[in-house]
């Protein structure tokens, strides 16, 4: 055992931390080893302690299949050696142990003492299957490294995607790994200081976030605890001195733990209190938070009851009985974590103003908080008394998930993607690396699983896949975002898709998406996207004399501005009561049928200027004293349709052929387009003005309808300013 392992376990024994030392059991494993097989009709001093702790917490479990599975192990292991010198077989016996201390079921106990006897001896999986059964064959062969003569500098990654590809059908494959690593981090000293650095790097970038994600908190503190030690020598030796020095003070968390538990017992409470210490690792990132240290910041009490209720009810004692920290309560139980922590948490202020951090959980909870996947035994076997109900049998297709891992569901369906070991390899890190997830609803009622941090990018991708790629927008809690908008837990999310997902011509990411993406799902299938289809290099312009125009171009430009401010060719027919007066609609607003219009006399009465009511021009009019008059519109001489100009502006999502499908429309329609207007795009949207002939104003609403209807356009209205002249 290193140095490091030795000293954390020595401040454990003095905080009263429950930590396994291995260090005499692995004496008794080497000698048991050395002694051989044991007689058939007990079991061997080796896996006596392991017999004993698997036995009290599953009185039941048939020994027999470890005995079997520890003779095989140990035969095939004989005349191997650790680098320690200590026999080989202490090695699957110390990985056993960990697992059987926190409650591992017998296939578990069975698969970890075998766990190397493929890699590392001649026998092979079809034996262990023979023998033992598939399940124990699965685990093994999940844990089972592949070979570097194989598999090169991508055999570390290559073997963490099979092991995680067998988690995802049984999570009890990686609940091994971490337990054969934690042991051997505790024996790493034996290691150059070069290798000890990359193990120690791997396992906290990838086994303790799997760790953290799965549950296993028992695992999880100690390995951080001894990467901190090999990492950061220098920070874990001043934090490992602080806690030595604090811990020959009087305790006052002592202290605290004996005021909840008089005022538990008062109130008629069955309940346990005890202190629970931090970890080396917990407390220097708590002195990082609060800089000086005091007695109460080394750990927090835990507060341990029969049923959910009365943790509420314990909740409900502290916060009388002392003042409480209301900005430090949090309700897990109510809203349990990911990986199924369960807890209330609260700080009281107790005598002296000190601050004291309180767990509150049932007895159930704080297993499934120490041991996590591991407590819940074999998560998929059938229920007591034999199928579930209505009397079929659960396929191994149909196993209901017991940590219900979004984030594994997620890894698995982006891992088979990555084209490489290096971008698999890249991507798991940054994966693992988001601690948080979130929950965000669908807009049909559905939900998704997303790390904190992801965008409406990410939740496309992770509702569509692929047919992502047509996403042109989306709606947050009912309102227009773009899509590198981030998401918060709890936000309502609608993904807006083109019409035809299919159309990866027209509608595909743009490479400022990878800027937005989070996930690695997203990161590599746009990746994948944007490599199919290299954006076509643009076309050199032409070389010309300075000053050059193309014939034509200055009357064309000149025609169209003519056009653009010149009245209506016909207009609609307007009544003015003001007698021998004509009438002209106004060119800022362009009025058509039916909408409410009002007029102002001009040139002395002779002519009536026509304004809709909502105009901004009537006000500044009637402001300035000219003199308003009663319109309204009539039929076009003999009934003949009346023909109009307007001005609509429509504003989109950006995408390519934008411009060609919305003047496709304006053209079937039957408008003609006399001018228009293209505002550069801003955080993916894009603003077209158009100036358009009707020949009847009674078409207008169908052109509405009709531009509102093509993909990525979310509004179409009418404005009363005129675009500038663009020929077209």
């Amino acid at each position: 055992m290193s140095a490091e392992a030795t000293d954390h376990a020595v401040y454990g024994r003095r905080r009263g931390l429950q930590r396994l030392d291995l260090r005499g059991g692995l004496r008794r494993f080497g000698r048991a080893a050395l002694l051989g097989p044991a007689p058939r009709d007990r079991l061997p001093d080796a896996i006596e302690h392991v017999a004993k702790l698997h036995r009290a917490h599953h009185p039941g479990a048939d020994l027999d299949v470890l005995r079997k599975a520890y003779e095989l192990a140990e035969s095939s292991h004989r005349g191997q050696t650790r680098k320690s010198g200590e026999p080989y077989i202490t090695h699957p016996l110390a990985v056993t142990l960990i697992l059987a201390e926190l409650g591992a079921e017998t296939t578990t106990l069975t698969a970890s003492l075998l766990h190397d006897t493929v890699e590392d001896t001649d026998v092979t999986l079809e034996q262990v299957g023979e023998q033992f059964g598939e399940e124990v064959r699965y685990l093994v062969d999940g844990v089972t490294k592949l070979e570097k003569v194989d598999y090169g500098a991508a055999a570390e990654p290559e073997t963490f995607r099979k092991m995680l590809v067998a988690t995802g059908n049984d999570v009890r494959v990686m609940t091994i790994k971490l337990a054969d690593r934690l042991h051997n981090m505790r024996t790493l000293g034996v290691m150059r200081p070069e290798k000890q650095a990359r193990i120690a790097k791997v396992t906290r970038d990838v086994l303790i976030p799997l760790a953290e994600r799965l549950g296993v908190q028992a695992l999880k503190t100690e390995l951080e605890d001894l990467v901190f030690a090999v990492l950061h020598r220098e920070e874990y030796e001043r934090s490992h001195a602080l806690l030595a020095e604090l811990a020959d003070r009087p305790d006052p968390l002592a202290d605290a733990a004996r005021d909840v538990r008089a005022v538990l017992q008062e109130a008629g409470i069955a309940a346990e209190v005890a202190v629970r210490p931090r970890h080396v690792v917990s407390v220097y990132r708590v002195g990082l938070k609060r800089g000086t240290l005091t007695g109460t910041d080394l750990g927090r009490l835990l507060v341990l009851v029969a049923e959910d209720a009365d943790c509420y009810g314990v909740l409900g004692e502290l916060h009388t009985c002392f003042t409480p920290v209301v900005s430090e309560f949090k309700d897990f139980i109510a809203v349990p974590k990911f990986n199924l922590y369960q807890s209330l948490h609260t700080a009281v202020t107790v005598g002296g103003g000190q601050v004291v951090e309180v767990l509150i959980r049932t007895h159930q909870m704080h297993r499934v908080a120490e041991a996590g996947v591991i407590a819940l035994g074999n998560p998929y076997a059938p229920p007591e008394g034999g199928p579930a109900a209505g009397g079929a049998a659960v396929g191994p297709d149909e196993r209901a998930d017991p940590t219900r891992p979004g984030w594994l569901s997620r890894l698995l369906a982006w891992q088979s993607a990555a084209p490489d070991a290096d971008t698999f390899w890249s991507s798991l890190r940054a994966e693992l690396a988001e601690d948080r997830e979130i929950t965000v609803f669908r807009s049909d009622g559905g939900t998704l699983g997303l790390p904190a941090g992801a965008t409406c990018v990410d939740a496309a991708y992770a509702r569509y896949g692929e047919a992502a790629h047509s996403c042109i927008g989306a709606r947050v809690n009912g309102r227009l975002a773009t899509l590198g908008t981030v998401l918060r837990d709890g936000d309502t999310v609608e993904l807006l898709m083109a019409g035809d997902t299919r159309d990866t011509a027209s509608y595909g990411p743009s490479p400022q998406w990878l800027d937005h993406a989070r996930t690695p799902a997203a990161r590599i299938a746009i990746t994948r996207w944007l490599a199919a289809h290299p954006a076509a290099p643009a076309a050199p312009a032409p070389e010309r004399e300075p000053g050059f125009r193309p014939p034509g171009a200055r009357k064309r430009s000149r025609d169209a501005a003519q056009a653009a401010q010149a009245p209506a060719a016909a207009p609609p027919v307007v009544a003015a009561d003001l007698p021998d007066a004509d009438t002209r609609l106004a060119g800022c607003c362009r009025p058509v049928p039916p909408e409410p219009v009002t007029g102002f006399a001009v040139r002395r009465g002779e002519a009536v200027t026509v304004h809709r009511e909502q105009c901004p021009a009537v006000a500044r009019m009637a402001a300035a004293g000219r003199r308003q008059v009663v319109v309204r519109w009539r039929d076009g001489a003999g009934g003949a349709p009346a023909e109009c100009r307007v001005t609509l502006l429509a504003e989109a999502f950006s995408r390519p052929h934008l411009l060609a499908d919305l003047t496709e429309a304006i053209a079937t329609a039957g408008a003609a387009v006399v001018a228009a207007e293209v505002e550069p795009p801003r955080e993916q949207r894009v603003r077209h003005t158009y100036t358009l002939q009707l020949p009847d104003a009674g078409r207008l609403r169908a052109l509405l309808r009709a531009m509102r209807e093509v993909p990525g356009v979310y509004d179409v209205t009418r404005v009363s300013r005129q675009p500038a002249a663009a020929p077209l």
